[in-house]
């Protein structure tokens, strides 16, 4: 049986006591995606050849748990490989998203506030494939963390299928009109191919988190 339990926001100022990062040999990265399949079977497929390429290159996966969509399909990528994959759920979500019954480690929340931070904690990097609002939100939060300095971690959005072509020219535009620094848009790594996000972590995945803050 996976090991569950359940956290609150109350508990989050020992953030480290519940992110047992210790009992973990590999470093995990984060990846956001949709809890649907979307219309074009390469979301799901691409999002399966994710999880297994993870594991190959000697990473592990953090996610937000559930057994349905694009999220089901990179832990199952993961746990085929028999690599490490750690979900991170809202109580009130178990209804809607079930929880994977595969997964390494799995942590319910009390908010989505306390789940995102549990995601974060654990992440030595981060992915985003395609998804919806809940997608969107959790990478421009973490991006907007980094610009706050939250955080040095890497961040990629993995372009598939040209989903995030629009939202890339968006940023662009942004910076343009001078409310984003480009310096904070090029954080932002883009690429096409599961093969290109997996090279781009290699060298930078273990880079040490030093920056001296105190963290969102």
């Amino acid at each position: 049986m996976i090991p569950v339990d359940i956290i609150t926001s109350k508990e989050m100022s020992d953030i480290a006591q519940i992110v047992k990062l210790h009992d973990i040999d590999v470093p995990l990265v984060a990846v956001y995606c949709g809890s649907r399949k979307g219309n074009d079977p390469v979301y799901v497929q691409s999002a399966h050849e994710l999880g297994r390429a993870l594991v190959e290159a000697g990473l592990g996966l953090v996610y937000g748990g559930a057994v349905i969509g694009c999220m089901g399909a990179v832990a199952d990528g993961v746990i085929e490989k028999n690599g490490i994959a750690v979900g991170v759920i809202p109580e009130f979500m178990m209804d809607r998203e079930v929880a994977h019954g595969g997964l390494t480690r799995l942590h319910l929340t009390d908010t989505m506030h306390t789940r995102k931070a549990i995601m974060a904690e654990y992440a030595s990097a981060f992915i985003t494939l395609p998804g919806g609002l809940g997608t969107l939100e959790e990478i421009m939060e973490i991006a907007t963390w980094r610009q706050l300095y939250q955080h040095e971690k890497p961040m990629i959005i993995l372009n598939i299928n040209g989903f995030y072509d629009k939202l890339v020219e968006h940023l662009q535009f942004t910076a343009e009109q001078g409310f984003m620094k480009p310096e904070d848009l090029h954080r932002l790594i883009v690429c096409n191919t599961v093969a290109d996000a997996i090279e781009l972590l290699k060298p930078i995945v273990n880079m040490p988190d030093t920056m001296n803050v105190n963290k969102i």
